[in-house]
């Protein structure tokens, strides 16, 4: 059936990379399944690779019983201790080799369609197991088409897709063209694995400047936190426990060389790098970068951030529709509210006029809670007394008073409101 069996199946698990096992199974269920079609589905027949004889040799399995009833299945004593088995027994199951000379065109049709199915499936295995334990890696390849508003990759072996979310807005390609994208998931579905790509991803962006900064890659310099509205702009910060390295020059590199070529590949993505510090009112100053800082006020507790900036950086540091500030935000992890002097000056003025409110505080006692970060009778009203009276010139009894009158000053406010 099989001339030289033996070097075919060596010959193609080399080809086609499968493992010489299933070959070997697909073809002994081959031969099976025709030797079934030739003799029917009721009788008990095995194929085994004789590898020796380079062969796959069929057996008929018959039940040894006094006197034969189906030809088929059964077989008596006396033909079997004659023509097989001198020893036979009755209830024996004898197994006969059947030519297989008859079916072997069908077993070999059969064959060739299981192992062309067989070779799909394990080149789809191997397809997945390849490209699953790339996540996170940048990928090139060539646009072939378009699907639905996806962009479909030839990637070599197989292609990946670019889905309508993962695509930076406004950028066109057309058929041929060479692109690179960051591989996010591999997924197993029937066609085969489909390997996601995107261009918007902050790890694309991260990855990017790994290929282009030794130092990243090397491990001296690290991407600490990465937030992009892809397209438009972006920002990194970076960090070294190398004394000796500035990081952020490193990424920036001589003349601007490298994050040039990274900003060329995201199609003029403008992208700010800044240090990243332990010491967060440091960081969101960084972070802000273009812009100038002035002051900040931290609320930990919150993780939230006041930043007074000078009046001619309150659009640089607020940003194009609040781009910079939002950027800042999604890179520190801090809620940061921009004011410019002249704001921070009035809320002050109105704060302390506020406060002045309650009896027994006067000017420079509202200026010291204003400090504490105590901004309002709202703020003074919530206080427990002992919290109050650590504040220096405060005593216990004061600060139940002040809560007191601050509680009551509220309720007024909300009374004349409500009958306005």
């Amino acid at each position: 059936m099989f001339p030289e069996l033996k070097r075919l199946i060596e010959q193609m698990g080399k080809d086609k990379g499968i493992d010489k096992n299933i070959i070997v199974e697909v073809l002994e269920t081959a031969m099976l399944t025709a030797a079934r079609k030739k003799m029917g589905q009721h009788v008990d027949i095995e194929a085994h690779y004789n590898e020796e004889a380079g062969e796959i040799e069929v057996f008929l399995f018959k039940t040894v019983v006094e006197k034969a009833l189906d030809e088929d299945t059964q077989i008596s004593l006396k033909e079997a201790r004659e023509n097989f088995d001198e020893e036979a027994q009755l209830g024996d199951s004898l197994g006969m080799k059947i030519e297989t000379s008859t079916f072997g065109r069908i077993a070999a049709q059969t064959a060739k369609q299981i192992i062309i199915q067989r070779v799909k499936d394990a080149e789809r295995n191997n397809i997945y197991d390849e490209y699953k334990g790339r996540k996170n890696e940048i990928i090139s390849g060539f646009v072939q088409r378009f699907e639905g508003g996806s962009i479909i990759v030839n990637i070599g072996r197989t292609e990946g897709i670019i889905p309508p979310s993962e695509q930076i807005f406004r950028e066109g390609y057309k058929r041929g063209d060479r692109i690179r994208a960051y591989i996010i998931d591999v997924k197993k579905i029937a066609k085969g694995p489909q390997i996601i790509l995107s261009r918007t991803h902050p790890g694309f962006l991260k990855a990017l400047f790994e290929l282009e900064v030794p130092e990243i890659s090397e491990g001296l310099i690290e991407i600490v936190d990465v937030s992009r509205e892809p397209g438009k702009r972006a920002k990194i910060s970076v960090k070294t426990k190398d004394k000796d390295i500035d990081p952020v020059g490193a990424c920036v590199g001589m003349r601007g060389s490298r994050v040039q070529s990274v900003v060329q590949e995201l199609k003029g993505e403008k992208i700010d790098i800044v240090p990243a510090s332990d010491d967060q009112a440091k960081y969101v100053c960084s972070a802000l970068a273009p812009a100038k800082v002035d002051k900040v006020f931290l609320d930990e507790e919150n993780r939230s951030m006041e930043v007074i900036v000078p009046d001619d950086q309150l659009s640089l540091a607020i940003g194009k529709n609040g781009q910079n500030v939002r950027l800042a935000v999604k890179l520190t992890g801090w809620k940061i509210d921009v004011k410019s002097e002249s704001m921070a000056v009035k809320q002050e003025e109105q704060g302390h006029a506020s406060l002045m409110k309650i009896p027994g505080i006067g000017e420079a006692m509202a200026e010291r809670l204003f400090k504490e970060g105590l901004k309002s009778v709202a703020m003074i009203a919530t206080m427990d007394a002992e919290s109050l009276s650590m504040i220096q010139g405060v005593g216990q009894k004061t600060a139940s008073m002040w809560i007191e009158e601050a509680g009551k000053i509220i309720d007024q406010e909300a009374f004349e409101k409500k009958n306005a």
